[in-house]
């Protein structure tokens, strides 16, 4: 029986926090929980003035995905308290840094 649930865990596939993130899902998220003060994307028309795009975050060049994920984490003053876990902030935070690449 042991045997069967390896095979069938390698066959499928595990998921674990430690697996890359999940981009696509973090633009979700972000969509939820940053637009209505970030710009998240590049067909987004409204955002605030006063915080940066995600676009300006990936492109500074001391820009960390996971320094990103762990200030995620953390409640800010200015940011309203998300309440993530930490595989939603790696994705959110892999978001960002896909806004580099375009």
């Amino acid at each position: 029986m042991r045997a069967l649930f390896l095979s069938l865990t390698l066959l499928v596939g595990v998921h674990h926090p430690s697996l890359a993130a999940d981009a696509v899902n973090g633009e979700t998220l972000a969509k939820r929980w940053c637009a209505s003060c970030h710009l998240v994307s590049e067909d987004q028309r409204k955002g605030s003035d006063l915080v940066p795009s995600f676009a300006s975050i990936a492109a500074r060049p001391d820009f960390d995905e996971d320094r990103v994920a762990t200030f995620l984490l953390n409640p800010h003053p200015k940011m309203e308290t998300m309440s993530l876990s930490r595989i939603e902030a790696r994705n959110i935070a892999a978001y960002i840094a896909e806004q580099k690449r375009r």
